[in-house]
């Protein structure tokens, strides 16, 4: 038998050797492809399929072809993560498979009206004349003011011995100020951080000039922990493995580095330039960066540090100066992290008197009520659905993907858009909610979330009722794009729970939707869904007196409303200690709240005008 086999991955025409036995979506992994992998390959999700064009593999067992259609198995498709090597192997990934330029949220804005970033440079001005013969003397940093700056007897030394001039690096991440790094010559112009948003599904970054707060440039790729897995329990689960925690660590640092290596190259900035990074990102995200162990973070109701965690950037290996300090926004519990602080400091409503809600629903949803004197927040896993995972024809906002839907409610005729105007390949977040909220308008769909037998486009499928949004002689991949039974159920389950986690808010803290102000929705769920459908479908409460506000990346613009104002970092500690935390797990209000969101739109108190 040989040591290994060869696999090719077409169009990519990608190469890679595997050890016998090996899945072909540990091949895919090994080749760098990314391609969807919801369930994290333990068989589940479907969505890693491939087609087989010529080798030895066992393609044709029937886990490698479970949930495939007559078609697909016809046509050669297997699931790649239950398909084995046996021999030297070619295979075609699908168009439906591969992660293709997706859409990403960029926006950011910040309210940071006072420039104070927890690092600067000072030029520390030698008299060259003087050499200094009885001893050392007293230093002096132009535009420095606080106390004298911690230094090693090295940088002591390099410093009361300079001839020339030198520009002195000053960190203050650490909670004191520190010399950080000594430069020859005047270097002050030349002083940067990165902010960064490290999310379950994809990563962003900003790069800041620290000397006047300018963006200088934006970046953006995709976590590349996707292919072991989309879903946060899911990634723990593969952290527990041997060696999975380290992988998962290369990967999320792989990740920000393609996004430092994208700001310095639109910039023109050299990385070592990059003084400072602040991130923020789900409980998670930051466990899995600093290596911390995230299987504690399965335990309901555990006790986990509220406090800032600063590493430097090179015990992570992060591509920038490597005495750089990496500062995380705090985390709150298990669920509710450094991305939710974000998101309330961008917000502002840790400032204001006025009642607000903060709704992001992610991969992962939060939703935090409160003003400036209190704060409550849930989790809910309701996020992947409005994000394309977990639907049969589902997919990330990427190119293809169907984002806006509507039916005439007389005729039954379909009409939808899709992004960069491509032929549809199947429907994402946005247009699966515009999907839902037109079924329902039409008729399509019942006060249940059931498809009405008899209506238009609605047919009996291989696993019941199913609704055909776009026949395959118009989509991309030549099969149909249909939203089914089952794909409904899901859909009304993520309903529910995120409108039942509001609601559990509401009812303990006795709050009625009349009562709030402000409904700040955060993420591509709030800058992409149209919200009159939101609430028509019943994903969250008819608060019909509130102002809404799409403050977008709201993670990323708290990143960097940190990274350039001391105030807003201990703003965001504070904002992380003082936080009530509610565990839906173990809540028996949720219960209630959740029996009560399975109908459309929902709880009538909360939706009065429906």
């Amino acid at each position: 038998m040989a040591d290994t086999f060869t696999v090719v991955f077409h169009p990519l025409e990608k190469e890679v050797s595997v050890l016998p036995g090996s899945t072909v979506l540990a091949a895919i992994r090994s080749a760098g492809i990314q391609v969807e992998s919801i369930c994290g390959g333990k068989g589940e999700c479907s969505k890693c399929k491939v087609i087989l064009v010529q080798g030895d593999c066992d393609a044709g067992r029937p886990g490698a072809i479970k949930g495939l259609t007559g078609e697909e198995i016809s046509r050669k498709y297997c699931r790649a993560c239950q398909t084995h090597i046996l021999g030297h192997c070619e295979f075609t990934i699908p168009v439906e498979s591969r992660i293709d330029s997706p859409k990403i949220l960029k926006n950011h804005y910040e309210q940071v009206h006072e420039l104070t970033p927890s690092v600067t440079k000072h030029l520390l001005v030698t008299n060259h004349q003087h050499t200094h013969p009885v001893g050392p003397r007293s230093l002096k940093l132009e535009g420095y003011k606080g106390t004298r700056p911690q230094m090693t007897p090295d940088q002591l030394h390099q410093l009361t011995t300079a001839r020339e001039d030198l520009t002195v690096t000053i960190t203050r991440s650490d909670g004191y100020p520190e010399v950080m790094k000594i430069e020859a010559g005047d270097t002050r112009a030349h002083n940067f951080g990165v902010a960064l948003d490290l999310g379950t599904t994809t990563v962003v970054g900003v790069l800041i000039d620290l000397c006047s707060g300018k963006v200088c440039a934006e970046g953006s790729v995709l976590n590349r922990q996707i292919t072991y897995g989309e879903e946060l329990l899911t990634r723990i689960a593969v952290a527990k493995k041997t060696g999975g925690k380290e992988k998962l660590q290369a990967a999320a640092v792989e990740s920000i580095n393609a996004v430092i290596g994208q700001l310095t190259a639109a910039a023109g900035v050299d990385a070592l330039e990059i003084d400072d990074v602040c991130l923020a990102g789900n409980t998670v995200m930051a466990y899995l960066l600093l290596a911390h162990d995230p299987a504690i973070l399965e335990v309901a109701n555990i006790d986990i540090p509220r406090t800032p965690q600063v590493v430097k950037a090179q015990v992570l290996g992060i591509a920038v100066c490597p005495p750089a300090r990496v500062f995380c926004l705090p985390n709150v519990s298990r669920f509710v992290g450094g991305d939710a602080v974000g998101d309330i400091v961008t917000a502002g409503m840790n400032a204001s008197n006025e009642l607000s809600l903060v709704i992001d629903l992610g991969t992962n949803g939060e939703v935090i009520l409160g003003d400036s004197d209190w704060l409550a927040s849930v989790s809910c896993a309701s996020g992947p659905a409005f994000e394309g995972a977990g639907i049969s024809s589902g997919m990330r906002a990427m190119k293809g993907a169907i984002d806006h839907v509507a039916i005439d409610v007389v005729s039954g005729e379909v009409s939808w858009t899709t992004i960069g105007n491509e032929r549809p390949r199947g429907i994402c977040g946005s247009g699966i909610i515009d999907a839902a909220a037109a079924m329902v308008a039409a008729g399509i769909l019942d006060f249940t979330g059931k498809l009405v037998e008899g209506r238009s486009k609605v047919r009996e499928g291989t696993g019941g009722l199913e609704f055909v949004l776009v026949p395959k002689e118009k989509t991309a991949t030549g099969q149909d794009i249909v939203i089914t039974r089952d794909d409904m159920a899901y859909l009304m389950d993520s309903k529910a729970a995120t409108c039942a986690s509001i609601g559990v808010l509401l009812k303990k803290y006795r709050v009625g939707i009349a009562d709030i102000h402000h409904v700040f929705l955060a993420g591509a769920f709030g800058a992409y869904a149209d919200t009159k459908k939101i609430i028509a479908f019943g994903i969250i409460p008819d608060f019909y007196r509130a102002e809404f506000h799409m403050i977008g990346n709201g993670s990323l613009s708290g990143a960097c409303a940190a990274l350039v104002s001391g105030k807003k970092r201990r703003e965001a500690t504070e904002v992380a200690k003082k936080m009530v935390y509610i565990d839906l797990l173990v809540d028996a209000d949720f219960i209630e709240e959740y029996a009560a969101a399975v109908y459309i739109p929902g709880k009538p108190d909360y939706f009065p005008q429906h």
